[in-house]
């Protein structure tokens, strides 16, 4: 589950495995696989980073692992 806001403000929780697509128009629209539209506060940017948190945590998507950075430290004496 995802937590979202209506246009109107009030908060709710979105079964995110239903998503089929998001839209913006200029709202976020979200379509449900079972055909049923909701407007959102969030941009879609946000939908998306939520919907692939929510599945992370599920273990249904990989992690993205943290990027290595050089820093050029010779420890070998």
């Amino acid at each position: 589950m995802i937590r979202l806001t209506r246009l109107d403000g009030e908060s709710f929780l979105l079964n995110a495995e239903l998503i089929k697509y998001v839209e913006s128009r200029p709202d976020t629209f979200i379509t449900l696989t079972t055909g049923d539209r909701i407007a959102v506060a969030e941009p879609p940017d946000d939908v998306l980073r939520r919907t692939l948190e929510y599945h992370q945590s599920k273990n249904l998507l990989p992690r993205p692992t943290p990027r290595r950075t050089s820093d050029n430290t010779d420890t070998s004496g």
